[in-house]
């Protein structure tokens, strides 16, 4: 099978284990760096270019891994391949919901998934109120579409808050105000999921003195087994956004687990180190099994 990797580099962990299973496995996989990615419209039949090459009916199957600045190209390059009939592991649309952490929680509460007290707005004038209506500070203060821990700040004082918010707004930079769940005591669970099945689970501890339990931010990780109720919350999550690989982000509050974001191309080196699972094969293996029965 052939299998076009969406990735900038090779160098990067998770990029280059997806590579190496494939290989193992017999597969032909080539490195396609969407962000020199070109889709042509109009006089012709649509056609996808890496460069000047001409891929768009290059591959079986496409393991997407956009990266957050390039969202919008990276899912429209997915998109053309969906339309071509490429089995992808990522639809182009669940890139796009998964990456907006508003619209993922308005899916999630709509669904009946529980997530932390949330207020998002663009007015300056009542910055006061929307703080209140969380309950008071500390608030985490979120950029709508960050990552890997960027852009999410804690604002411990109402004076901080209030200053924080009120500069990305004159930026008219979109973000999200949490309640801070003070019992997390800095920690969360990730819940890898691959076809609609929990393949690893793994608890992440921030440093001393830091509230962002990302392991790109210094965490460590342990595996740990979540219970039935966090399984369910994270499976319901994935189908509502109809994703085939997700990283569910889950932290415990004294009112049972919480949602806190749906990562659509979870990083691998935390998840594997943790808990000694190959998540790599488990993604080519899904691979297989959808993009061989596309071809029947």
């Amino acid at each position: 099978m052939d299998i076009g990797l969406l990735s900038v580099s090779m160098g990067v962990y998770s990029t280059r284990r997806i590579a190496q299973e494939a290989e193992k496995r017999g597969h032909y996989i080539e490195l396609v760096d969407h962000t020199k990615c070109s889709v042509k419209l109009g006089a012709t039949t649509p056609k996808i270019y890496l460069n000047e090459e001409d891929i768009t009916n290059e591959f079986d199957a496409i393991i997407p891994r956009i990266g957050n600045k390039v969202t919008r190209h990276g899912a429209a390059v997915v998109r053309e391949f969906e339309l071509n009939g490429v089995f992808t592991t990522v639809k182009s649309l669940s890139i796009i919901k998964a990456r907006n952490k508003v619209k993922t929680l308005q899916i999630m509460t709509r669904c009946g998934v529980p997530v932390p007290e949330t207020l998002f707005s663009i007015n300056p004038n009542n910055i006061e109120s929307q703080i209140a209506l969380l309950g008071g500070t500390p608030v985490i203060i979120k950029l709508q579409e960050g990552t890997q821990g960027l852009g999410v700040i804690l604002a411990e004082t109402k004076k901080s808050a209030k200053s924080i918010i009120d500069t990305f707004y004159k930026m008219d930079t979109s973000i999200l105000i949490q309640k801070f769940i003070k019992e997390s005591n800095g920690e969360d669970i990730r819940i890898f999921i691959v076809g609609n099945k929990i393949v690893a689970s793994m608890k992440r501890t921030s440093e001393a003195g830091e509230f962002r339990s990302n392991v790109h931010r210094g965490a460590t990780v342990q595996a740990i087994e979540p219970t039935a109720y966090e399984c369910k919350i994270a499976l319901r999550a994935v189908k509502q956004l109809d994703l085939g690989v997700a990283g569910v982000d889950l932290i415990r509050s004294k009112n049972g687990p919480l949602l806190i974001e749906v990562n659509a191309s979870p990083g691998l080196e935390g998840i594997e180190s943790a808990t000694g699972v190959n998540v790599a094969k488990k993604i080519i293996e899904y691979v297989e099994k959808n993009a061989f029965k596309r071809r029947k």
